[in-house]
């Protein structure tokens, strides 16, 4: 198990290092749009989970949006810090 903060500083350093067998590497050098189109597709299964299934399948599909906000943070380079000031 990994922190907001802990995942953050992970999907930094591979996408600072250009990772080349990284998937989430592959898919933030694809731009905004293509990471936008993640979000959008995990967020409504996320939305769907928490209407029609079970806590559990909830929290993972959260988690996946979770993940993927990061990718698209990282893809427009916004940083936490960025997001921390406006929360």
């Amino acid at each position: 198990m990994k922190s907001f903060d802990q995942l953050w500083s992970e999907l930094n350093d591979k996408v600072a290092a250009n990772d080349p067998n990284s998937d989430s590497v592959k898919l933030v050098n694809q731009g905004v749009h293509a990471v936008g189109k993640k979000v959008v597709e995990e967020a409504s299964e996320a939305w769907m989970a928490c209407e029609h299934e079970n806590k559990d399948r909830a929290a993972e599909e959260i988690s996946q949006l979770l993940y993927q906000t990061q990718l698209l943070m990282l893809a427009a380079k916004v940083s936490i810090d960025d997001v921390y000031k406006k929360l």
